[in-house]
């Protein structure tokens, strides 16, 4: 007798081949209006973080000048009596934007500092510092090839170009500060143009923002002063700029995180764009790119990997950086609106020294063709042995920005 299969086995199941797509969320569609939407308010609502934190900025940097001006008084310069050697003012400098990564963040500290009764032959040697203080970000970045030797070398030479180049600059434009005023003077002409009293149409548009910002900002400031006037003498000052050093701490990396996810995309395009086409073109892409990332370090670390890699040559880097030297001076000079008046034109002042420092030393580094081998060369020569023994790598970094520095601070 026949054995019949079990009625499970007759009907065997068919796969179903649905036409349907899956079931999903409209807003969760790329091209779906709801999904556009998101996005837009999303890129608005970073936008108004980044306002709100220039405001915060703004408002810290008058907090500070307020806070030493209360904690000094008229000893202003005694306070900072231990930085009154230049070369001590420099390392300051460095070794304070090594230790925070932020140049933006030592030059608006500075630019507070100046308006609270810093001098600026003190401020000066501070300012020059930090812009050597900066490098280490992409130096730190290169590390990160070390197990390439190819990759190494042509990634460490990109990274410290920039060290040698803001190196050479100070060794060139600290003596002329020295013997001649030379940043100082410059940047004080041109702060009268733009703010001084008598200076004309200029300077009624540029103290009329300064004004405007100043107003806008004071209720805050004011706030925090208030809050912490209950602190006895001259601690309530003290207070006041380890608030305001704290705050502006927190706004510029929360400006370049937000600026990094609005913006690196469209700078990365220009970078690539302006590769090759000539020095003056990769100078100006790197100034724009920094500031509308507000992060020279951002700048100059999206460019180690391409070199890394031998997308880009070191003679085609070098030039960009230079231009992320000049971008990176924007912050200080937005941090300058926190004073009007005659504070206004001394805050400008600082904030200048570093815009002009960067513009003469392209200028004259860049410009004259036997000096502008030097950085080149000595980065290329620094990689090669780099590449060789590692620790020639690790001692540049800790030996430039840090135990050389705190060393010079304490022994001087």
């Amino acid at each position: 007798m026949a054995v019949l299969p079990a009625p499970e086995k007759l009907h065997k199941p068919r796969p179903r081949h649905s036409a349907e797509p899956p079931t999903s969320s409209p807003h969760l569609q790329p091209g779906s209006p709801v999904g556009g939407n998101s996005t837009r308010t999303h890129t608005a609502l970073n936008w108004l973080i980044v306002a709100a934190c220039v405001y915060l900025l703004i408002t810290a940097v008058n907090v500070i000048g307020s806070g030493f001006a209360l904690t000094a008084g008229d000893q202003a310069a005694q306070l900072f009596d231990f930085a009154s050697n230049p070369l001590v003012g420099l390392m300051v400098g460095i070794a304070a934007t090594s230790l925070i990564q932020s140049s933006s963040t030592t030059t608006s500290i500075t630019v507070g500092l100046v308006a609270g009764g810093l001098p600026l032959e003190i401020a000066v040697p501070i300012i020059l510092g930090a812009n050597v203080g900066t490098t280490l970000t992409n130096t730190l970045v290169s590390l990160g090839m070390v197990r390439d030797k190819a990759q190494f070398r042509r990634g460490f030479a990109a990274a410290t170009i920039h060290d040698f180049f803001n190196l050479l600059a100070v060794v060139i434009f600290l003596p002329l500060e020295m013997m001649f005023g030379l940043l100082e003077t410059v940047a004080s002409s041109s702060a009268n143009v733009l703010s001084g009293a008598d200076a004309g149409f200029l300077a009624a548009i540029f103290g009329g923002v300064g004004a405007v910002v100043k107003g806008a900002t004071t209720p805050v400031a004011e706030l925090i002063e208030w809050a912490l006037s209950p602190l006895p003498g001259i601690w309530a000052g003290v207070a006041m700029m380890a608030v305001a050093i704290a705050l502006i701490l927190a706004v510029i990396n929360l400006i370049g995180r937000k600026l990094k996810t609005l913006l690196v995309g469209r700078a990365q395009r220009m970078l690539n764009s302006a590769i090759g086409r000539g020095p003056l073109t990769s100078i100006g892409s790197g100034a724009l790119v920094t500031a509308m990332v507000q992060s020279s370090s951002t700048t100059t670390a999206l460019m180690v990997p391409l070199a890394g890699s031998g997308a880009l040559t070191l003679r085609q880097i070098y030039p960009f950086t230079l231009g992320a030297n000049i971008g990176t001076t924007l912050t200080a000079l937005v941090a300058a609106f926190a004073f009007d008046g005659e504070l206004g034109t001394i805050a400008l002042t600082a904030a200048l020294v570093h815009l002009f420092f960067n513009v003469f030393a392209t200028l004259l580094i860049f410009g004259i063709p036997g000096m502008r081998e030097l950085p080149l060369k000595g980065a290329q020569w620094l990689a090669n042995l780099a590449v060789e023994r590692k620790t020639y790598a690790v001692g540049w970094v800790l030996v430039v920005f840090l135990a050389l520095p705190l060393a010079l601070i304490f022994l001087l």
